[in-house]
């Protein structure tokens, strides 16, 4: 099982670097576009804040979201805010998500999350660590791929790899940073691809943050990914 407690610090320390940041702004900043297409900033800190509170009804055996269509409306009602009243709404839904983090609770239950998928409840935390570090990068804002943690590339690499695993789409494939080795990708019933390429690369290729040009493809050309 996840050590759910390590990884409930790491998100709160993730949340603090991304207010801190998104602090230096001004109400025009959120307002510009982010690194999302169709999103401006102020989407991703909405989202932000709506994805906190929506973690907290999973651990708490509630519904993840009303709907597809409640979550998007949400965030489209709260993405033109100010920026104070974004760090508040941050800020305050981060707090509420520490808080069921912190309750009594077997963590080793089953949990549903959007569409039917399930996971450990040990695992939620470093979901949500997922979210604040990537959209902190997506907002485009000086935090790139680069300034992650090493082990949450690390981690979340793994986690990815893992997704793409077995999928039909996807080649078999070697991904490596010179160091460390993951496999992916159909069963080898083909030539694998080897990907090389520094960890920052690797996990914005496999998140889709990131083309690939910076990679090194040896087998083939780089594999195109499903959408997460």
């Amino acid at each position: 099982m996840m050590d759910h407690a390590h990884d409930l610090a790491s998100v709160r320390d993730a949340t603090d670097r991304l207010l801190t940041a998104v602090g230096k702004l001004d109400n025009a900043s959120v307002t510009q576009s982010s690194r999302l297409p169709g999103w401006s900033r102020g989407h991703v800190l909405a989202h932000l804040a709506r994805n906190a509170d929506a973690l907290v009804n999973v651990l708490e055996g509630r519904p993840m979201y009303v709907s597809g269509e409640a979550r998007d409306a949400d965030i489209e009602r709260d993405a033109p805010r100010p920026l104070d009243a974004q760090l508040a709404d941050v800020r305050e839904s981060a707090a509420r998500f520490q808080d069921a983090g912190a309750a009594p609770a077997d963590w080793s239950r089953t949990v549903e999350l959007r569409n039917g998928v399930t996971d450990s409840a040990s695992r939620v935390p470093f979901r949500r660590w997922v979210e604040v570090e990537l959209h902190h990068v997506d907002l485009g804002i000086g935090y790139e791929l680069e300034d992650l943690p090493a082990e949450f590339t690390e981690r979340e690499t793994d986690f990815l790899a893992a997704r793409f695993a077995g999928h039909p789409e996807v080649p078999p494939t070697r991904l490596t940073d010179g160091t460390r080795a993951w496999r992916t990708g159909r069963e080898a019933d083909a030539a694998e691809v080897t990907v090389t390429g520094p960890p920052a690369d690797l996990l914005g290729w496999l998140a889709g943050r990131r083309a690939g040009s910076a990679l090194t493809v040896e087998g083939g050309p780089l594999p195109a990914l499903p959408p997460l």
